[in-house]
């Protein structure tokens, strides 16, 4: 058994079940060895998902050319982190934890933050600047997969569109008004715009 082969069987547990499935006894019964023996290639379940993320980000293809104009750098860059990450957001959830990261990613962050920089930011700002976008970005992955996994779990009308058949005009005319095509509205990928509008923000702001 290499580390290798112990990546790979953790990745298909991921892929077909979950992160949440992943367990050092769940890893070596796909392998067909014993806890003891796994923790010889990795220290523990941290370690195993910090090997999952880098060699996740190792296989995920770099964008070539690179707008050279630095604002549309850096929105090529998160979109870039947006259309790799949105296949497989088990990975955001395991990076909002904030405290583990890919060294193979952060070619995607020194985009980022260089072309912030490029754009008049100062480091300080850039770096503020790159973890708004994270946020952002990170926020759109999760909130839609959320929604996904539920829709696939239950077919019948969910609680939003429930509170918004029966909105009374009278308190909330706005919202009352836009019933009927809230749902698509805001079903819509719009996250090129709002990566521009926030881009053009934080630049705004210097």
């Amino acid at each position: 058994m290499s580390r290798e082969e112990v990546v790979t069987a953790a990745r298909r547990i991921v892929d077909e079940e979950g992160v949440e499935r992943l367990t050092m006894r769940r890893l070596a019964g796909e392998i067909g060895s014993t806890p003891m023996a796994l923790y010889h290639h990795v220290r523990d379940k941290e370690e195993l998902l910090v090997l999952l993320l880098d060699d996740y980000a190792a296989r995920t293809l770099r964008p070539t050319g690179l707008p050279a104009e630095p604002r549309e750098r850096v929105v090529a860059a998160a979109a870039a982190i947006h259309g790799a990450l949105a296949a497989c957001p088990w990975i955001v959830e395991v990076l909002t934890g904030d405290d583990l990261m890919s060294a193979h990613s952060l070619w995607f962050v020194e985009q980022i933050v260089d072309g912030l920089i490029g754009c008049g930011l100062s480091p300080d700002r850039a770096v503020q600047g790159y973890r708004a976008i994270w946020y952002y970005t990170a926020g759109e992955i999760l909130v839609r997969a959320t929604a996904t996994r539920r829709r696939a779990a239950d077919d019948r009308p969910t609680h939003r569109q429930q509170v918004f058949a029966d909105l009374d005009p009278a308190h909330l005319p706005r919202l009352a008004g836009l019933a009927d095509r809230w749902a698509p509205l805001t079903s819509g990928d719009t996250y090129q715009d709002g990566l521009r509008a926030l881009v053009d923000g934080l630049l705004a702001a210097g």
